[in-house]
């Protein structure tokens, strides 16, 4: 039996109660603090006004440290950052750091991967299709399905080949 506390945030009768739903957001900033990209799982921050509030609140927190794991506004939050871009996988405050970390390992080794190891602003926005592929690889709905980036590249390739060859079916059909 669920309910929702005064925060929002969806608890059962044990807050250690296990879930499957680890991930509630994926998010990758630039060095200004603005949205790249970002997946939110669940509806602790139902709309765009609150969830821009919440990553310029992640990221006035985390730019400047260089610590890996933050507690905020009631969740765990790791991070990473790179050049001029910011990675952050959030959970509830009781998740385990070392899962949210596999699965913030996991996407910044397939991009680093996926882009040769230029982990940079220009380079992850010319693509983007690769990034919305592997993150779908590696949290389904909030669910961690993988955390090897050989695997994700792997099946991120597949899909991009498989869209490219649809591409050129439909375009010989016209």
């Amino acid at each position: 039996c669920y309910y929702c506390d005064h925060s929002g945030f969806q608890s059962g009768h044990s807050s250690q109660e296990p879930s499957l739903y680890t991930v509630k957001a994926v998010l990758i900033l630039d060095n200004d603090g603005d949205r790249l990209y970002a997946k939110y799982y669940d509806d602790t921050y139902p709309t765009v006004k609150e969830q821009k509030a919440f990553e310029k609140n992640i990221f006035n927190k985390t730019h400047r440290t260089d610590s890996e794991i933050a507690l905020l506004e009631g969740l765990t939050v790791v991070y990473k950052s790179n050049i001029d871009l910011f990675f952050y996988v959030i959970g509830s405050s009781h998740e385990n750091e070392l899962m949210l970390m596999s699965v913030l390992n996991c996407l910044f080794d397939s991009l680093s991967q996926m882009l040769r190891k230029n982990v940079e602003r220009r380079a992850l926005l010319e693509n983007m299709e690769g990034l919305f592929l592997a993150v779908d690889e590696i949290v389904d709905g909030g669910v961690i399905l993988e955390s090897d980036p050989q695997q994700v590249v792997h099946r991120v390739a597949l899909r991009v080949l498989q869209s490219a060859k649809e591409q050129i079916k439909w375009s010989l059909l016209r």
